[in-house]
């Protein structure tokens, strides 16, 4: 068996195989499929997936045994109406053995998020978990927030609720420690002291205001403190003070003494008590009806690290306990446990989540239900948080179907959208321009399904109208390659344009010409008084114009979904500037490495400087030999 915690843990080359059936969708059809996948199955661990007659994940299961498992989806009249549904569906059948039960339950973990089958529970998250990151590669450590996956050397701290979590944390460590969170060539550049020196933010380590030796036990203060040893750090701090007032450096004391105060206000605003939790997850959950709220709450170091609501989907005939555990492992593969895990009620399959969870990390992972003590009041404070959530969830989503029926019946629409999409474009007279597409459903935002179109023909960089159908044409060009039934769901049933009559024609010729004439467009113009009054005017396929009067809801939510894209487009464009802006003509260069480039940068000052030295100018450079230099002058003068 591969680590716990190896990229590749579960090879399925090696392990898995896939037995295939015929015939059109039916129940019979799908038992049949099964049975003929049962007489090839062992009595091992393993991890099987349902697919439909197009190959689609239907469904992403683990077991102990096999053949024992899947054996019972061929007793149709003991199944849920749900999984009599998933059979009749069910075509062909995808095989995985692994070594044990807790490896094929990771292994489930890992393929439910990879292909998000129908008929799983689904933990709905669209975004990572952001982390504090104490960087160990540089002689003055730099914290900073972090996204993705870990390759920088340091320590990582989290996770982190929310950015805005991660983000305060960093302003405290800055007035408790003065770490620095510039970046290397930001420091290594500085010739006086930033701005964050002058607030007493950072300790100035980059013109010297700090040794090496002096630094290092502010970063061990910074990790004793994200540990959890607050209340030593705290004591330090406190002889400190004393002593500096003692020595009468009254300014050093007052230094130490706005620190001490930084100390006490995050103690004092922590939403929960948890101190001498040390390390924890605490999950609790609510539900009403199908809906469900799993609410979290991350201690680390006997510090709150924030909370954040998750509202799993497909829980419809599905027991509460069994959403908790499928929440619990889907959770934990992307994020490293904590050795200790309470929860409101006992995840099913309890002991089996904590033995995958301990191989994940290599240590024992504790999962309790408290009984008794100050762990309730916790467990107590996370289920009363889990029913809040759920309430606002369901009144804004009755809300929200009202506007979505008032938009329905004001634009005349077949029935309330499942997928709408919104398309921008920006850019500054042509240059680094793209496109942005945003999706939104009834549920709200679907950020993993935006996307971003590059322009890269400058005819077309500086027409509006050309840049929509160039995105049109690359969008519904690929949905027609990959899904031409429109099966998947990836279809959008509207479509909002931020634009006039142009943009919307521009878009509708271009699928006309692709042979698409049922995909519903609007087109989304500034007012009569250019917006100044908070009116849109909505372009209609048929030529209608619409207006709502000013406080309307749908006008509201269009509006928002309007923003939202305009947001994710100059967003990206300012990105692309951003890293146009550090770009060099000697990037282009042939045998030209960032120190080549760095040694001719240093020496003449600017690429320009560099594209018009002489050859010998060239050759003087440090670190440049006679032929990198012919190397560089022949590739700007031919």
């Amino acid at each position: 068996m591969s680590q716990p915690q190896s990229p590749d843990r579960f090879n399925e080359d090696k392990a898995s195989y896939t037995v295939r059936g015929s015939g059109v969708p039916d129940l019979d059809q799908g038992v049949e499929a099964i049975r003929t996948t049962l007489k090839t199955l062992p009595t091992r661990p393993g991890v099987y997936r349902m697919h439909d007659a197009r190959g689609d994940v239907l469904y992403v299961g683990k077991a102990r045994a096999l053949k024992n498992r899947v054996a019972n989806y061929t007793q149709v009249d003991r199944l849920l109406r749900r999984l009599q549904r998933m059979v009749a569906q069910t075509r062909s059948m995808t095989i995985v053995t692994t070594n044990s039960e807790a490896e094929a339950l990771l292994l489930e973990a890992q393929l439910i998020k990879r292909y998000r089958p129908p008929y799983n529970v689904l933990l709905r998250d669209d975004k990572s978990f952001p982390f504090i990151l104490l960087r160990e590669d540089h002689a003055f450590p730099r914290v900073q927030k972090h996204r993705g996956a870990r390759k920088a050397q340091g320590r990582y701290y989290g996770p982190f609720a929310s950015a805005g979590s991660v983000t305060r944390t960093i302003n405290a460590l800055q007035k408790l420690f003065l770490l620095r969170s510039c970046t290397d060539s930001f420091f290594a550049n500085r010739s006086r002291p930033c701005l964050l020196y002058q607030i007493k933010r950072c300790s100035a380590p980059c013109v010297d205001r700090i040794d090496p030796e002096g630094y290092a036990e502010l970063v061990r203060d910074a990790q004793d403190f994200l540990g959890g040893k607050s209340t030593a750090v705290q004591k330090k701090l406190g002889t400190a003070m004393q002593a500096a007032s003692d020595a009468m450096d009254f300014e050093q004391a007052a230094v130490i003494r706005d620190r001490l105060k930084a100390l006490t206000f995050i103690q004092g605003s922590q939403a929960i008590n948890a101190e001498g939790l040390g390390d924890a997850d605490i999950f609790a959950l609510a539900a009403k009806g199908v809906a469900m709220c799993i609410q979290a709450f991350f201690i680390r170091g006997g510090q709150n690290w924030g909370h954040r609501s998750f509202f799993p989907v497909h829980t419809a005939e599905v027991a509460e306990d069994e959403v908790l555990a499928n929440f619990m492992a889907q959770f934990y593969e992307e994020v490293p446990p904590p050795k200790l895990v309470l929860t409101d009620r006992a995840p099913a399959e309890c002991d089996l989540i904590a033995q995958a969870l301990t191989e994940r990390i290599g240590s024992k992972v504790r999962i309790e239900v408290p009984q008794r003590g100050d762990r309730t009041r916790l467990i107590k404070q996370a289920q009363r948080n889990a029913v809040e959530a759920l309430d606002r969830r369901l009144a804004e989503t009755t809300s929200q179907g009202k506007v979505l029926d008032d938009m329905v019946e004001a634009f005349g629409l077949e029935g309330i959208p499942d997928r709408i999409e919104i398309y921008d474009n920006s850019h500054i007279q042509g240059a680094h321009a793209l496109g942005a597409m945003v999706v939104a459903g009834p549920e709200g935002f679907r950020k993993n399904a935006y996307r971003k179109f590059n322009m890269k023909d400058p005819v077309i960089s500086n027409d509006d109208f050309a840049m929509m159908r160039d995105m049109f044409e690359r969008r519904f060009g690929r949905a027609q390659r990959e899904d031409p039934d429109r099966d998947s769901g990836e279809w959008p049933d509207l479509v909002l344009i931020d634009g006039g009559k142009g943009q919307l024609s521009a878009a509708r010729t271009m699928l006309e010409e692709m042979g698409i004439e049922d995909v519903t467009m609007i087109g989304v113009a500034k007012g009569p008084h250019h917006g100044r009054d908070g009116r849109e005017v909505f372009h209609l396929m048929d030529g209608r114009e619409v207006t709502f009067p000013i406080n309307h809801p749908v006008l509201f939510y269009l509006q928002r979904l309007r923003d939202e894209a305009h947001r994710f487009a100059i967003g990206a464009h300012r990105a692309k500037r951003s890293k146009a802006i550090t770009v060099s003509s000697l990037d282009e260069v042939p045998g030209i490495g960032p120190a080549r480039k760095k040694a001719l940068l240093m020496h003449f000052g600017t690429a320009r400087a560099v594209r018009d030295a002489a050859l010998e100018d060239l050759a003087r450079a440090p670190g440049v030999s006679t032929a990198v230099a012919q190397q560089v002058y022949d590739y700007f003068h031919g």
